[in-house]
């Protein structure tokens, strides 16, 4: 019997389902992390500072259905739109999908563990302060350099 070749394996990410697209997502918690802009050079700055919404222990939103509504400025990422988030940290599945490389062993659709991300050191789990507890033109101070 020939195993089936996953999905993110056979499908472009135009032709995945919603709940496929969705569980592309490993769970790292990067793309909740405020990011600041240099306006002379365009390179985007992580910091430690994620949203209020960001579950420390799962590195998940807790507003999720509601995001747009409650936070206008969060990303939604799209198979029209992944091109414009050029910010994305390299081990993001939808990056790594749309440049053609490989999921990592730890994703938790290779590893069948959604823990695995955070086992393999790839999540924010442990190493973000939330929004409220940092005034904004603070956030400068809190530029991290582990994400790229």
């Amino acid at each position: 019997m020939i195993a089936e070749i996953p999905f993110w394996q056979r499908k472009r990410l135009d032709e995945m389902t919603a709940g496929e697209w969705e569980s592309l997502c490993d769970g790292c918690g990067k793309c909740c992390l405020a990011k600041l802009e240099d306006e002379d050079t365009g390179e985007v700055y992580y910091t430690e500072v994620a949203c209020r919404y960001m579950d420390e222990d799962h590195c998940g939103c807790t507003v999720y259905a509601e995001r747009k509504q409650k936070v206008p400025e969060c990303t939604v990422l799209t198979p029209e739109n992944i091109g414009e988030f050029h910010w994305l940290p390299y081990t993001c599945a939808y990056r790594t999908l749309a440049e053609g490389r490989p999921l990592a062993d730890w994703h938790p659709l290779r590893s069948g563990d959604p823990e695995t991300v955070h086992l393999a050191g790839v999540s924010v789990r442990n190493r973000f302060v939330s929004e409220d507890r940092v005034p904004e033109e603070d956030w400068e101070e809190h530029i991290i350099h582990w994400i790229l």
